[in-house]
This record gives C-alpha cells, structure tokens and sequence, in this order.
C-alpha cells in the first residue's frame, strides 16, 4: 500500500499543477504476453470526482496502481500532485485498494489511527480523529467494538475512514462499492461527496454505471487496456441521439411519410432518433395529416447506451453480469 512507504520528513513537497492532481502521458503496462495498460493517457482534474469505469479485468487497478506508483509502467510517464515520483507524495493520498484487510482484534478507533499512522499522522492525534469520525457518521456504539464484531458494509466503512483520517489531498478508490448493500452504497456515496465538497481530489475505479453517473463529473471509459472515451457523463450520452416514442390514435396516412427511415414499431408504438432537424416539422405534419397524438415522449440516452456504443455490447453485459453479483 501507499502508506507502507511513506514520504521521508525532509523530502520536498512539490507544489501540484493547478489543473491536475493526477496525469498519466503514453501508459503501458504489460505482464508476460498480456497488455493490461495499454498506451492510456489522462488527465484528472483538481478537486474533481472522477471515474474510470469498465469491467473486470479491463486494466482499471493496473492503471492506478500504475499513476500511483506501486508499479511502474513499461513506457510513459506520470505525475501525482505535481511529483513525477508518485511514491513521494504518499502521505498526501488516501489509496482504498480492491483487496480488503484490517486486523480484526483491533478497535474501530483503532484500527483507523493505525492506517493514519502509516501515512505519518500521530497516533493520538489519530485516535481523536477516529473516534470524531465513526461518532458523527452514526457509528458511535462501534468505536471500541473490534472489528470481527462489526458486519461487513461498518468494517468497509472503518477502513475508507481509515484511508481519508490523515485528510489527504487525494483519494483513491478501486472498486469501493464492491460487496456493500444499497444502504451501505448510499452512505459511501454522501462520504465521497462531502470529500469533494472539502476540495480533494477523488480518483475512483468502478463497473457499476449507476455509481459513475451519479458521482462523477468526469469519466474516462476503460476495455480492453484502453481509455475507449474520456469526458463528462453528459458528452458520452451527447455521442447517441435522443430516442422518440409516439403513440397515434390513427396508424395510415400521408404524415407517414415523416416518420424517419429508422422507425420501428414496438408495443404499438412509432419508435426512432430524434431528427436532426428537431421534432416541429414532424409535429405539424401529424397534426395537419390529422394523426390524432395520443402520447409523444422524447428520452435522453442513459449512460449504459454510451457505454454500449462506446465499449461494445460485449464489455456492457459483463459489467451488468458483475453488478447483479452484488448484494441488493
């Protein structure tokens, strides 16, 4: 982990770029024959929530791992808040890694002052931290309850507090909602949240679309070792046109004519993307041939669709395969 090198006391700390907390230029990463990064670069803004969504072995804990500096790349270079040496800015990240662990002996309070303690905060100071943190996110009971005593979505929670106790500048997170229930889910998401509100930077990997969509104000889309689209959540559904759902009480007439080539009827339904031209010229065409318009509804894509285009139907299906793994 991050934390098990920290930075030494009389290390220089760089100044970060005003525009990223984390770049990575020409990324390449390969284990044996197999290419799990693969010519990525990115770019993630200051204080932004950013996600790198894709499925399971689509190279998203390779690629961190790579910007943060546990490994390094075959070619390319990096930059973590402003330092080409990742691994010198370790007591100013927070890194959640995909495998979880804490001693499951130690305290709640504990346990998150030990993590803190790693990345070179007091343990006193840590202790106070630890307990303000777990009293005022509802988890005072479980402050002196070892962690073997606490169900799996509070032992989750203890160890992302223990991530972000130091209050580090940047946050890493790989697959943080992985095994959590809905609950637990909604909770971590408010804590990403307030984390951003503070000013820090939130780097998160995910297979869950709903979890990108909601959070994140950047994307960048990861299959195969590649970043197949980068960019805000709302470019990626631009990519697709809005669908077009109408319902008419007369179903033959000369206003077919305007209907797109790419209308298919469903369930009784005219159904086809938004013209170019917009929905008016249609409109008057129905209502002068007398079409009779019993419902016209107008649906942006979601960003499942983009992902579809984007990434294929292949990589679409494995990630909802993963993700009603999950617990509900």
């Amino acid at each position: 982990m991050i934390g098990d090198t920290p930075a030494s006391p009389a290390s220089p700390v760089p100044t970060p770029t005003a525009a990223y907390a984390v770049e990575g230029h020409g990324l390449v990463k390969t284990f044996g024959h197999f290419r799990a990064v693969d010519g990525i670069d990115i770019a993630v803004p200051t204080g932004a929530i950013y996600g790198v969504l894709g499925p399971n072995g689509a190279g998203k804990t390779t690629l961190l791992r790579t910007l943060l500096g546990i490994i390094d790349p075959d070619e390319g270079h990096r930059m973590l808040l402003g330092e080409t040496q990742p691994l010198r800015m370790a007591r100013q990240v927070g890194y959640l890694p995909e495998e979880r662990g804490l001693y499951q002996s130690m305290k709640a309070f504990e346990a998150i002052a030990f993590m803190g303690a790693l990345r070179g905060l007091p343990l006193k100071e840590g202790r106070e931290r630890a307990r303000a943190m777990l009293d005022g996110h509802g988890m005072g009971a479980s402050i002196d309850k070892p962690i073997r005593q606490l169900s799996k979505g509070m032992a989750q929670t203890v160890q992302l507090f223990g991530t972000i106790v130091h209050q580090p500048r940047l946050i890493v997170l790989d697959e943080p909602f992985s095994g959590l229930d809905a609950i637990n889910q909604e909770k971590l998401e408010a804590l990403i949240r307030e984390q951003a509100r503070s000013g820090v930077t939130i780097l998160f990997s995910t297979h869950v679309i709903a979890h990108a969509e909601r959070l994140c104000e950047r994307i960048a889309i990861v299959a195969g070792g590649r970043i197949r689209f980068e960019g805000t959540p709302g470019e990626a559904r631009d990519r697709l046109r809005p669908q077009v759902r109408l319902r008419t009480r007369v179903t033959d007439g000369a206003w077919r004519r305007s209907l797109p080539a790419d209308t298919v009827v469903q369930d009784g339904a005219w159904h086809f993307a938004l013209p170019d031209e917009g929905i008016e010229p249609l409109l008057r065409a129905l209502v002068d041939g007398q079409a009779g318009i019993e419902s016209l509804s107008i649906e942006r894509p979601g960003l499942h669709d983009a992902f579809v285009a984007i990434a294929g139907e292949a990589a679409a299906r494995q990630m909802q395969d993963e993700a009603r793994e999950e617990p509900a």
